[in-house]
């Protein structure tokens, strides 16, 4: 039996993660066999490699950024997310492999192509079945914020503006795979329409 993967992206403060976390417990009631993962933390490596972005004085330049969190996939897909889906669960992600393309490729500049290979490579070619895109305009999500940052969110508002806009980029490329969520709306109406997403691709999967 086969699992599905749904992963949530968005820019900082689109209220991805609290929308990821309302789908789990609602997929829970509904007696779905749930597994919730987020990158790059989700194993001890993955974890490793963000207190890398978090340690004072370090900045590693783009290229690396990509080998670091192309090294936390790897680990995230073998101990993880190939396990749940080979025995058929439903996994939620916050962030997966378009994150790569949105931050380091439209953001930083690194290679498209590049990173698309890298993703393959990592993930052994697993990909998202469902991707649900949180699109909110970067400045209402720092306010959204206020006075939290972290290594990306501590960046100028013109490189989460390219972010936005390689997401959105994604969502033209791949329309049927990557759904897009307005996220400017109160938390319980994005809520309604990403149950009706998913549940109407779990119906016809």
């Amino acid at each position: 039996m086969t699992g599905v993967l749904i992963t949530f992206e968005g820019v900082e403060g689109s209220g991805k993660t609290t929308q990821l976390l309302r789908l789990e417990r609602y997929l829970k009631r509904t007696g779905r066999k749930v597994e919730r993962t987020r990158e790059p933390d989700g194993t001890r490596l993955g974890l490793a490699v963000r207190r890398v972005f978090e340690r004072p004085g370090v900045r590693p330049e783009p290229l690396a950024e990509v080998f670091l969190f192309m090294a936390a996939r790897r680990q995230h897909v073998a101990e993880k997310i190939r396990p749940w889906l080979g025995r058929g669960r439903l996994v939620l992600s916050d962030r997966f492999t378009d994150a790569t393309l949105a931050y380091q490729g439209h953001g930083r500049g690194v290679d498209l192509g590049l990173i698309r290979e890298l993703n393959v490579r990592a993930t052994e070619g697993i990909a998202p079945d469902l991707t649900l895109l949180f699109d909110l305009d970067p400045a209402e999500g720092f306010r959204r914020i206020g006075r939290r940052r972290d290594h990306f969110e501590r960046e100028r508002i013109e490189f989460h503006r390219r972010v936005r806009r390689g997401y959105l980029e994604i969502w033209r490329a791949e329309p049927k795979r990557v759904r897009l969520v307005h996220a400017g709306r109160s938390p319980a109406l994005v809520a309604d329409e990403v149950r009706s997403i998913v549940e109407e691709f779990l119906g016809g999967a």
